[in-house]
């Protein structure tokens, strides 16, 4: 019988102690952009994190970060950014029967992106200790990677692993093993970051507020409908996950971008913009608390 998500076994600080301060970078899509502008705030005020853990997007821009790679040239990669970059149908999903193919877009083309854009190819290469999520499908697990965790798939794969949406993207098979999005389980880590040893935890929300839908949205077909049921779940989760959080100190950033879609790829500058405010915002008033 799977365990529930909270009592997932997840290794905790060494007996060296665990890292100070957590940066907790959340799935939400392409507003996960506004990762790059939070960093930006936090080298501004000085803010060196200990450790990342990502999800989904957060995995990917986390990996980014700890692999050396600053604000600007992130930013510069995000600007230039296309859909057609990380999005390519799979063709046979639209052939009579593609419902039984296990995505809509092709899997190979966007992991063959994170491997082009990944500043370093090995886990030892990392410069920050990072750890990233995934969700099993056999077991119903949450699986982690990365520092003190898992490391026998390599780095890429394991950042595709926890950005493979379900339906969206085909999950990352590993042996008997069939893993998914992080964010079906846990959408923002930021228990799982005081669980590491955290004597403070940055988490910083990019996920989707739950709105009224379009008026239209039922005649929009079956990946609407899945989106509007994601969307219920990842707003429930993350409710979840601020009520019962009791861990260490929090700065919590919420950019306000949760109106806006996981898909838009034309505000990648306001979503920059609104992640450099929002931290910005969040350090000042965690300042002045002090």
């Amino acid at each position: 019988m799977s365990k529930h998500k909270d009592e997932i076994p997840l290794p905790t600080a060494s007996s060296g102690g665990g890292p100070r301060t957590v940066l907790v970078l959340g799935g939400g899509g392409m507003k996960g952009l506004a990762h790059i502008g939070v960093w930006k705030a936090l080298e501004e005020r000085g803010v060196k994190p200990d450790a990342i853990m990502g999800t989904s997007i957060g995995a990917l821009i986390g990996a980014c970060l700890a692999g050396g790679m600053g604000w600007k040239d992130l930013a510069q990669l995000a600007l230039a950014l296309r859909k057609e970059d990380i999005v390519e149908i799979n063709r046979r999903s639209l052939w009579l029967g593609g419902v039984r193919e296990d995505s809509v877009f092709d899997g190979p083309h966007y992991m063959a992106y994170i491997r082009a854009h990944l500043p370093v190819s090995t886990w030892d290469e990392l410069s920050i200790p990072l750890r990233v999520n995934t969700v099993s499908l056999v077991s119903g697990d949450e699986v982690w990677f990365g520092s003190g965790a898992r490391q026998d798939v390599p780095l890429s794969d394991a950042i595709y692993a926890s950005c493979a949406l379900p339906i969206y993207f085909p999950p990352l098979k590993v042996g008997g093993d069939h893993l998914v999005d992080g964010g079906v389980l846990d959408v923002l880590p930021v228990r799982k970051a005081a669980r590491w040893g955290a004597e403070r935890v940055i988490g910083v929300d990019v996920g989707s507020d739950f709105l009224p839908p379009a008026a239209d949205f039922l005649n929009r077909g079956m990946i609407a409908i899945h989106d509007r049921v994601l969307g219920l779940n990842l707003a429930e989760q993350r409710k979840a996950i601020l009520d019962t959080y009791n861990g260490p100190p929090m700065v919590y950033i919420r950019p306000k971008i949760g109106h806006l879609g996981g898909w838009d790829f034309d505000r990648t500058q306001y979503f920059l913009e609104e992640g450099y405010r929002a931290a910005r915002d969040a350090l000042k008033a965690e300042a002045v608390a002090a």
